[in-house]
């Protein structure tokens, strides 16, 4: 599905939270929450397998405000993130910066809360057109200087990344409850019954010119992600994830790859150390070194889904801490890869779309790690392959005989 049918879409029930109360609007084009994106279900803008993203389109005037009412997930990580037209972000408000309410604790600050059940993990945030300051759960929306588009003004966004249940992708806990206050009125938005579906949309308001022109915006970011003459299987900054809805919680390095047949992609580094939410450990543990990492294959084409990704707990390290990732077409994965456990394979994905992008996500390093993270190279602007040191993930094409003749070492000889 292109990306100009899912804006077309958008632009159908975008603006739906300034829209009149759902009782009156059409039905499910008033309701919260109308977009639901991962792996599987409008797969756009390299998102991370292992997460989900909630769309929530708005148009709010100077002193609206929407204010949500939710409950903290069993996950690893959350946050609610504003995005204007552009589809670069506005502004951040994560889980351990969301003040709980009275009588409720946050399991994302305080390590005594993550037992806690959802009754007593609930917090309320509002996104405003004002100043927003997140010591008061504040989170600022698109300004409206820019209301008179006649596009929806913003999105806002809820992550969650690594529920617990894998079967929960909210994290076991409903989206949170929205309500709209303008003019000193404030109703409420039902949560949609399900994601509107935007492959039924072939159609649309905004009419051909302005959802090619969505196409072109992030077709035109993910161009410019890379710097030029970057060589291939080399893993560099981006030049820009701007217009590729961001969160500002990660940073990436990213290595092009172009596929052949009879060769894969095999990458080692160092594994940071995380905290194994799903094994039970809280994300409050000290020591950690990352809150989240994970390496994705995508297709380098819009609306640049992702293929598959290895998030931390899922990544096999051997006896040193180090990773080894085997990138290969079924039919190029070495025998001797597939079956060692210190190796994970990440699928090529299909051939038919012969450039792919593979990325490292880092999230939220610590401050003694940060000197070897994604964030600190982007920060200083020093080559992750020299400031990341042992943390570096060096790439190198490999042909498959190679590979089963001398193991991953051959391959960098």
């Amino acid at each position: 599905m292109r990306l100009s049918a899912v804006l077309a879409a958008l632009a159908v029930v975008g603006g739906a939270v300034a829209a009149a109360p759902p009782s009156t609007a059409a039905p499910e084009l008033g309701c919260a929450w109308q977009f639901m994106s991962n792996a599987t279900t409008l797969n756009v803008a390299f998102p991370d397998a292992n997460a989900t993203y909630w769309v929530l389109p708005y148009t709010l005037l100077a002193g609206d405000r929407i204010t949500l009412a939710g409950e903290y997930p069993y996950a690893r990580y959350m946050s609610l993130n504003t995005y204007g037209t552009d589809f670069d972000t506005v502004d951040t408000l994560r889980d351990n910066e969301i003040t709980p309410d009275s009588g409720s604790g946050n399991p994302f600050a305080d390590p005594t809360a993550t037992s806690l059940p959802p009754d007593r993990r609930r917090w309320h945030a509002t996104v405003t057109t004002g100043p927003a300051d997140h010591g008061r759960n504040e989170i600022a929306a698109l300004p409206t200087g820019a209301g008179a588009q006649r596009l929806p003004a913003g999105f806002l966004i809820i992550r969650v990344y690594v529920p617990d249940d894998a079967a929960s992708p909210a994290g076991g806990v409903p989206l949170p409850q929205v309500s709209l206050t303008r003019a000193g009125r404030t109703v409420e938005v039902t949560t949609c019954s399900t994601p509107f579906d935007p492959a039924a949309v072939t159609g649309g308001p905004i009419g051909g010119a302005a959802a090619s022109a969505f196409d072109s915006v992030l077709a035109s970011a993910a161009a410019g992600a890379f710097p030029g003459n970057t060589p291939e299987a080399t893993f560099v900054n981006p030049a820009s994830t701007s217009g590729l809805f961001p969160n500002g919680d990660n940073k990436y390095v990213g290595a092009a790859l172009t596929h052949q047949p009879g060769r894969i992609v095999v990458v080692r580094g160092r594994a940071p150390t995380f905290p194994d939410t799903r094994a039970g450990t809280p994300v409050t543990e000290p020591g950690t070194q990352v809150r989240y990492w994970s390496m994705c294959q995508n297709d380098l084409v819009s609306p640049y889904p992702v293929v598959a990704c290895a998030a931390d707990f899922q990544t096999a390290v051997d006896d040193s801490g180090y990773y080894t990732y085997v990138i290969a077409a079924p039919e190029d994965v070495p025998a001797s890869a597939a079956a060692d456990p210190a190796v994970t394979v990440l699928p090529w994905g299909s051939t038919d779309v012969a450039k792919k992008v593979l990325f490292l996500r880092h999230m939220l390093p610590s401050p003694q790690f940060y000197p070897h993270s994604v964030q600190a190279s982007q920060d200083s602007g020093v080559a992750p392959a020299t400031s990341m040191g042992e943390y570096y993930p060096r790439a190198v094409y490999c042909d498959t005989d190679t590979y089963e003749t001398g193991g991953y070492s051959s391959c960098f000889d």
